[in-house]
């Protein structure tokens, strides 16, 4: 059986077609989750910022004009609520008060090929020390797949600006991923 376009699912959404919209939750619901879970590292956080991007796509899904990926504007959409999830944060939470984060399902991105769950911790871990700005394009890159041109795009940024936060990103978490296997 093939598997319907997202263009074809928004068109059907937007005359009310409620199966459609439901295909279109279930096919990005686990790769959004996981995004949020390692934008915020609480899974009751993460589950509410889901809810909340998917009820923002569904309020302004005839304003889609598809002149990108559906893709690209939903993950666009989070983007803004985790950012707007951490401007309500309170300031001065520790982030040795954070609950650990739970671990992440393999099937929707690639640390599921590391040897262990104490690595995939680790990184998560690592990834929560990381300015908003660089954990943002790490996580647009690696686990998004996105390009440096969908990177800039998306942030409103320039490419050599996207390329700069990566590597300034990458070089942070080697140096906190070496630190917890000192």
């Amino acid at each position: 059986m093939f598997e319907r376009s997202d263009e074809t699912l928004i068109k059907q959404a937007l005359k009310g077609k409620k199966s459609a919209w439901i295909a279109l939750v279930k096919r990005y619901e686990k790769p959004l989750y996981n995004y949020a879970l390692r934008m915020v590292s609480n899974p009751d956080d993460a589950l509410d910022l889901m809810q909340d991007v998917f009820v923002a796509v569904f309020r302004n899904l005839s304003s889609f004009r598809g002149d990108s990926p559906f893709k690209g504007w939903l993950f666009k959409i989070a983007h803004y609520r985790c950012i707007e999830f951490y401007r309500k944060k309170k300031p001065t939470q520790s982030l040795d008060d954070s609950p650990e984060p739970e671990e992440i399902d393999d099937t929707a991105c690639p640390e599921g090929s590391l040897s262990t769950g104490q690595q995939v911790i680790g990184i998560q871990n690592a990834l929560q020390h990381l300015p908003m700005n660089q954990k943002l394009v790490v996580e647009l890159k690696f686990f998004q797949h996105a390009t440096f041109d969908e990177i800039a795009k998306q942030l409103g940024i320039s490419v050599n600006t996207a390329k700069s936060r990566l590597y300034s990103g990458l070089d942070k978490l080697k140096e906190y991923v070496e630190l917890d296997y000192v």
